[in-house]
């Protein structure tokens, strides 16, 4: 069965333009997410380190917080007026956002700008209902692959560019971050074609939407996924902020040294990600891969913390990136499959939603396992919680 293909516009595949709109913008988050503590410090001369450590983490968490609030509308909104000028506008706007750091001169005005790139940041769910609207659910895995592929290539370009730019000047990222934004809301608009054919009525209104989330979560084929996706993001959530501290304890390794170890994971998940997952799902199903991904993070949790030395550490490391991108993968496959095809918008702006709540939650649930029991205890409970989601999809999950 071919997949059913937007119209081209310039003879530029709509897929790749996609691609390009979440590589683009994960590459400035990579570039600018790593630096935020240092540009913070700057910033904050006269305010005490513990001060300081504090606000971070109220600017890093208003991000998320804010995406949780404002990307199931923007999905409705994609339903409503359709995806390409919502994508158009978001990316616009996190060029707008990124310049405002780049100009900040408090600490306040880190705070509004983050607040204000997580309010309008729709780009993943949006992007994530384009492809549901021109792939057929067969192909669906291989489509929403090169997002999953975008983020990891993302994330190997994006902490190197501002490690890079930030030896001239902290400041010289946050720019550059937001030239990539314009130029690729620029190349939104001269090429990427509508792919929403039929558009749908909604409300934006506030409590509509939480009436609505209610709706959709009631649905226990689009509410068991949501719980998945949600648990398996706090696991993530936890781990990602805690790993370079457990590093550097461990094995005495540098920001440098551990930096090399996120790019040895992303390359990991760019091939997973970008390719094999679509041969993959011709001989598995969504649900089978979910499943090899939740048993591959757990065991990779449980002896991350006894792992001696660094070829044990990278294999560690490398089960983690497979069982990752499985799972990134496979969840919204799953979500966009049972949705209808008249609410995909909406539906995935809300397992968007339920993912950033727990980017917003897992640092701060980290920090105190960390406080009351130690490195140790922080990934046993990413261990559990990936087990707990491991039992609610093979209990609860269609095929």
């Amino acid at each position: 069965m071919q997949e059913p293909q937007s119209e081209k516009r310039g003879g530029v595949s709509p897929l790749l333009l996609i691609f390009i709109t979440i590589l683009i913008d994960l590459i400035g988050f990579g570039m600018v997410v790593p630096l935020l503590p240092f540009y913070a410090q700057e910033l904050a001369p006269h305010y005490s380190q513990e001060t300081v450590n504090v606000l971070i983490g109220v600017i890093v968490g208003a991000y998320s917080f804010a995406q949780f609030f404002f990307t199931p509308l923007l999905g409705r909104l994609s339903d409503r007026v359709g995806r390409r000028p919502v994508l158009l506008v978001s990316v616009f706007c996190t060029g707008l956002a990124f310049l405002a750091l780049g100009w900040a001169n408090s600490l306040w005005m880190l705070l509004a700008a983050r607040l204000f790139d997580g309010a309008t940041g729709g780009n993943v769910s949006t992007a994530q209902a384009y492809i549901a609207d021109v792939t057929t659910p067969e192909n669906r895995a291989k489509g929403m692959g090169l997002i999953g592929a975008g983020f990891g290539l993302g994330f190997i370009l994006g902490p190197g560019l501002g490690g890079l730019l930030s030896s001239y000047s902290i400041h010289a990222p946050f720019f550059f971050a937001a030239a990539l934004a314009f130029t690729n809301s620029i190349l939104i608009y001269f090429f990427l074609p509508e792919s929403l054919k039929e558009k749908r009525p909604t409300s934006l209104n506030l409590a509509d939407h939480f009436r609505d989330v209610g709706r959709a979560l009631s649905n226990s084929a689009i509410r068991t996924p949501a719980l998945v996706l949600f648990i398996a993001t706090l696991a993530f959530g936890i781990f990602q902020p805690l790993f370079p501290l457990f590093a550097q304890t461990k094995y005495g390794y540098d920001q440098t040294q551990v930096s090399y170890l996120f790019v040895y994971s992303g390359l990991i998940g760019v091939l997973i990600q970008g390719g094999l997952i679509g041969r993959m799902v011709k001989s598995a199903s969504e649900k089978s891969l979910l499943l090899a991904g939740m048993v591959a993070l757990i065991v990779a949790y449980l002896t991350l913390p006894w792992t001696p030395a660094l070829m044990p550490l990278l294999a560690v490391l490398g089960l983690m990136a497979i069982g990752t991108s499985f799972v990134s993968s496979m969840l919204p496959t799953l979500v966009s499959k049972y949705a209808p095809a008249t609410e995909q918008g909406r539906v995935l702006g809300i397992t968007q939603a339920a993912g950033s709540l727990a980017r917003a939650v897992g640092p701060l649930l980290g920090g105190w396992l960390l406080a009351s029991g130690g490195i140790v205890r922080p990934f046993y409970a990413c261990a559990t919680l990936i087990l707990i989601a491991f039992l609610f999809s093979l209990s609860r999950l269609g095929r």
